[in-house]
């Protein structure tokens, strides 16, 4: 059986992006027959300051979202990054064999760089090494991931094959990665749709989360900026704003966006709008609930996480030590 691995930074509550880019994306490669990971990355989430306390709230809360969603933990252990040791391990390992020009290239990190100016940490610098070890640790055969990971992907492949060179040896599956329907995997801010939809986004109003209410849902699709053209139709160049809504709208009900704009010709936006808020509502809100479930069940989360670590430590432990010999710590 074939497996994957993917995580998401414990930072603030699910959005929608979050779901439709990564999560239901995962659900589907489940029903393909793969086996998985699932991680919350709360070692990529101190790259930038967190509140420890809302960090271990955050842990929690995460960890019950992806029950919410519908993971299965016989299918895909979740489990927490810093319980496991040897992503760190690793970390530093691989660092010692990826040249410092291969991460000056990486994108991510000169955004974010530029963002946290006064603050910029090596963490943040070297966090794509990290990954990295997240991905080789498991062994896994592929990575789902949109397009604007892909070079995260590739610099992956890059470590592992100049470790196998430095040191002659054979000890990582080279991984690949899982092509995610472009519409699902980048979904766009509801304030601005050039720039994807983000938990750093300051006004809550850029993004739909999975624990808002269904009048929080249609009150933001109401507001999501638009333009002043009448009729339905994409064109992601001159319209990014409403396209980026009639993908949302697409890959929430399986319809095409020549269907969508057929569907709405000499209608205003307005009917479109309330039609997708009500889509919205009709898919989130029953994972809003058992949101609120599982997370009063704390203990069931904590025993969801301990054998999620204990199952990734496993599987972790025995790459760890295939690289120690390669490198001579052992």
């Amino acid at each position: 059986m074939k497996r994957i691995i993917s995580g998401i930074q414990p930072t603030s509550v699910v959005h929608l992006g979050n779901y439709l880019g990564a999560i239901k994306s995962w659900l589907k490669c489940f029903d393909q027959g793969y086996e998985g990971l699932a991680f919350i990355a709360d070692l990529h989430a101190i790259t930038v300051y967190q509140d420890p306390q809302k960090l271990r709230e955050s842990v929690i809360s995460l960890t019950a979202m992806y029950l919410a969603c519908g993971l299965d933990t016989k299918k895909c252990p979740i489990f927490a990054q810093s319980s496991v040791h040897e992503h760190a391990e690793l970390g530093w390992i691989l660092g010692c064999f990826t040249p410092g020009g291969w991460l000056n290239r990486m994108t991510q990190y000169k955004e974010k760089s530029e963002k946290y100016k006064e603050s910029s940490s090596l963490g943040l610098y070297a966090y794509p090494v990290l990954q990295a070890a997240d991905i080789l640790l498991y062994q896994v055969d592929a990575v789902p991931v949109g397009e604007d990971q892909k070079q995260h992907i590739e610099l992956t492949r890059d470590i592992a094959e100049a470790f196998h060179r430095q040191t002659q040896s054979d000890v990582f599956k080279i991984p690949d990665y899982l092509n995610l329907d472009a519409a699902a995997a980048r979904v766009m801010s509801l304030r601005d749709g050039t720039k994807k939809m983000s938990k750093s986004d300051e006004s809550d109003y850029s993004r739909i989360n999975l624990t808002d209410s269904p009048e929080t849902i249609e009150l933001k699709i109401k507001k999501a900026k638009t333009d002043s053209t009448k009729e339905i139709y994409a064109d992601k160049e001159n319209r990014p704003d409403l396209t980026n809504l009639m993908k949302i709208y697409s890959v929430m009900t399986g319809l095409s966006l020549e269907e969508i704009e057929n569907n709405y010709r000499g209608k205003a936006t307005s009917n479109f709008k309330a039609d997708l808020a009500e889509i919205l509502i009709d898919k989130i809100l029953p994972i809003t609930k058992e949101y609120h479930k599982i997370i009063q069940e704390k203990a069931y989360i904590n025993m969801v996480l301990s054998e999620g670590n204990m199952k990734a430590s496993e599987i972790a432990a025995q790459t760890l030590l295939k690289v120690k010999k390669a490198v001579g710590l052992i």
